[in-house]
Parts: structure tokens; sequence; C-alpha cells
């Protein structure tokens, strides 16, 4: 055989299906590693795609997706985020978020061009910069910081060869925000650099503490800032891989020329139950979301009492606790974990090489399986001080 693409040869596995996988294996394993809602659509959107097959809506639609779409999400981001967009020209529909990811960088890189990728990160964004020609450039989050984004460690990680950042609040795998106060003290950085700023902000719906801030709330910078969302974590449609870009009427003409190449437009059916999302769901991410605030209560309170110092997350359904206090790497103990006590989570050196010392729980799951899972990790927890304390 020829020789394949040596940067798609050389990526690694996603260190997130590593766990799924193995936890699948098993029998009896509660799986507290991806990060999808455990709650299933809720019936009047799929009600509203159902419909649309008997009315034989099952042609393509406009590349950038439906008017009506386009219009809800503006008037969505405007109403609850305070951020104008024109639907006909700075919004375009994707396939899912992570299409949204891999147009960014498409679009935005030449060869060589360095993005700057907070570690820990999403898994995706290394993988995408690479297959477009990029280089990832790095700036340590910690956990003291509340993993937040600070303005000198920005600075001291621009070059003259850097064209973007890629941001992710609120974040997987800690579960970090950045408040408006936050995100001002970047701004003059932003501005004075040029850099593009990708903020993916799939968990906006998804915040506990304060208000939800996105960069392109700050009109001295908003032309520099895309926009990442869609519809998959907010109104639990993982499944029906859909999302949606918002940018300047430039960058958006040229994602849209490279997305309606690989893509055409996203799905019909997807869209359709996305308006229905928009127009009657509200109500909908509230319930969600204030269970997900009773599960990371529960289990941030149970982790720290066991000795794995943990941060309230102030969004996602993520908790990113240090397990450095048992003497084990994140590998072993999430190995070790899973085989003894048959709780899968996801170690941190998945979300980049400063994850070591962490792992990732998502509280995606039942209140009841969080309760089992708490008790079983805190077990191995005592087993591994006790067995210390034998030596």
């Amino acid at each position: 055989m020829l020789p394949i693409n040596e940067t798609v040869r050389d990526l690694k596995p996603s260190g997130i299906r590593k766990y799924f996988d193995l936890a699948n294996s098993m029998e009896g394993v509660i799986s507290l590693g991806v990060g999808e809602p455990d709650f299933a659509t809720p019936w009047h959107i799929c009600e509203a795609a159902a419909d649309s097959f008997k009315d034989g809506k099952t042609h393509y639609t406009a590349n950038r997706g439906t008017l009506e779409l386009r219009e809800l999400i503006c008037q969505y981001y405007q109403e609850n985020f305070g951020v104008q967009y024109n639907p006909v020209n700075e919004a375009l529909v994707t396939v899912g978020g992570s299409e949204g990811v891999d147009l960014c960088f498409r679009t935005l890189l030449n060869p060589g061009d360095e993005v700057i990728v907070l570690d820990p990160n999403y898994v995706a964004y290394e993988p995408a910069i690479l297959m477009a020609g990029g280089k990832p450039v790095y700036i340590t989050l910690t956990q003291e910081n509340d993993f937040k984004l600070l303005p000198e460690d920005l600075k001291a990680a621009i070059t003259p060869k850097t064209k973007a950042i890629m941001l992710n609040y609120p974040s997987n795998p800690t579960g970090g925000t950045m408040s408006k106060e936050d995100y001002a003290k970047l701004v003059p950085v932003f501005k004075e650099s040029g850099i593009y700023i990708i903020s993916d902000e799939i968990y906006a719906e998804l915040t506990f503490d304060g208000q939800f801030c996105t960069p392109a709330s700050f009109d001295e910078i908003k032309d520099q800032v895309i926009i990442i969302n869609g519809f998959s974590k907010a109104f639990a449609m993982t499944g029906w891989r859909l999302g949606f870009l918002l940018c300047n009427a430039e960058l958006s003409k040229q994602m849209t020329k490279v997305h309606q190449f690989i893509i055409m437009s996203a799905p019909t059916a997807a869209q359709i139950a996305a308006v229905q999302a928009l127009k009657e769901g509200r109500h909908d991410i509230l319930e969600m979301r204030k269970e997900y605030e009773r599960r990371r209560n529960l289990i941030c309170s149970r982790l720290n009492a066991v000795g794995l110092k943990t941060n309230i997350p102030k969004g996602t359904f993520y908790v990113f606790p240090d397990i450095t206090s048992t003497g084990l790497t994140s590998d072993e103990f999430c190995m070790q974990l899973l085989e003894k006590k048959k709780i899968a989570v996801v170690p941190g050196t998945a979300f980049g090489v400063h994850g070591e010392g962490h792992i990732r729980i998502s509280y995606a799951t039942s209140y009841n399986n969080i309760k089992i899972a708490c008790e079983r990790i805190a077990e191995f927890v005592s087993e591994l001080k006790e067995k210390e304390e034998a030596k």
C-alpha cells in the first residue's frame, strides 16, 4: 500500500474512547466517562422532526441552513447573551460543534501557523489543528486559578506566528468558567495581537454560578471572535449532530465555502427539531440544568470528603479532581478503579499533559449511580491508604 497522510497516521486515539470501550467490555460497570447527557431529547423536539417526515421535508436545505433556524439562533444569542449577528451572512449551521471546530482551522490556518490551546483541553482541538497544518502551542491552566486563562500567560504565548486561540468555557474537562470581568482583562491583549478567538460555547447553557459571557460581547474584538455552539448538551440532542457558527460576514463566507464542498447542508430533520427546541425548549434546559447542579453538589462534597481535592465547577457536567494524594498516576488510578470497583472515569492526561494528577468525572448520569460510584471511590481511596500505611 502507498503511505497515508503522516499527520493522520501519527494521531493518537482518543483517551476517552479507550475507557469507554473498556467499560463496555465489562459487566456491571458504572460509566462516568463519556460526556453525553443521560436525558433523552424532549419529545416535543422529536415530534417536530417526525412530523417533517410526514410532510415530505426530506430534501437539502440552503448550505447555511434554513433561514428560519438561523434567525432563531441569532435571536437566541441576542436575547440571552446580548450579541447581535446577521442571520443572512453571519450564521452557519453545521453538523455538530465538531464540524465547526474543523471548519475554523481549515479556513484560518496556513502551514506552520500557531494556535494557542489551553491545557487541559477538549481532546478534538489538537488533532483538528494538526490536520489543518497548524501547530498547537499550550498554556497551562491550574486548579489554584480555577482553570482560568490569565492575561500574563496569554501575552507570553503569542508570537508572530500565532493565528488564533482556542477557548472552551465553560470548560470540558475542568468545569472552569470565565466571567465578564475575567475576559475584560484579556481584551487588550486580544485587540493588540489581532489573533482570532475561537470560542467553543457548547456548554454555555450549563452555567450554574454567575452569568455566561462570550468574548464576542466586547465590541472592540467582536470581529476577531468565531463562536462555536450547538444543540447537543443544552437540549440533550447529541445524536442529532447539529451545531452552528457565528462570526463576521467575510469569515462566515469563507467557512461556508468549505462547508458546502464537504457537507452540502446539515440534516434537514435535525434543523427542524432545532427550530422547535429554540422556540419551545427553554423550560427543558432549566429542568436539566437544575438536576445537573444537584448532582454536582453531591459529587463534589463526596470527593472532597475522601481527600480528592475538587474545585466546584461553575459549568458543564464534569469535575476534575486532584488524585495526587493517592500516589497513583492518572492512568493507574483510572485502570485500578475500573478493575477493582467497576467505575469508569477518564485520566486527566487524555486532555493534555498537564492533566496528569487529575481525572475527569462526568456526572451526566443518574443521581443514584453517582451515589453508588462515590461510595466505591471512597472504598478505593481508603484501601489505597490502608495499603500505604501497612508498608
